[in-house]
């Protein structure tokens, strides 16, 4: 498994811009805790997103974060109460790898995700990373170009 360190997908000749469409289910967090997603631990503290996506995966996102990228799916949802969201459409950077690697969520350390060949990692932000699986990222993503 190789492990990435420094990555930086802006100078990266195979990556894509790439936009996600999806509708997901959000809880917010009683308490700290850590939610296992299938490409590995995400500790979150409380008032933290839960979030369930269209495909079934779990994965937490910083309630400062999810307030910036996440809209209430229909008007009859406040800001904040748990329920369908959508994400406010952003362009990122995204890579398919063809072999099984691993990378920390951020550039200073954080949880440690892993990734199979052929799975995508994310780059939302400089030093600020993810992994989607190919069959997820299939269903909801789609070129910016």
């Amino acid at each position: 498994m190789t492990e990435l360190k420094n990555l930086d997908l802006r100078t990266d000749a195979a990556t894509q811009r790439v936009v996600k469409n999806e509708i997901v289910g959000v809880e917010f967090a009683a308490a700290e805790g850590e939610l296992m997603s299938l490409e590995g631990p995400n500790r979150y503290a409380r008032g933290d997103a839960l979030i369930t996506g269209s495909t079934g995966d779990r994965w937490v996102v910083s309630r400062e974060r999810f307030d910036a990228k996440y809209v209430p799916a229909d008007g009859a949802l406040a800001h904040g109460e748990p329920g369908a969201y959508r994400n406010r459409p952003a362009v990122v950077l995204a890579k398919q790898m063809n072999e099984a690697f691993s990378l920390a969520r951020s550039a200073d350390g954080g949880d440690v995700l892993q990734g199979a060949a052929g799975d995508w990692i994310m780059q939302y932000a400089p030093g600020d990373y993810g992994v989607v699986q190919a069959a997820r990222f299939a269903k909801v993503y789609r070129r910016a170009d």
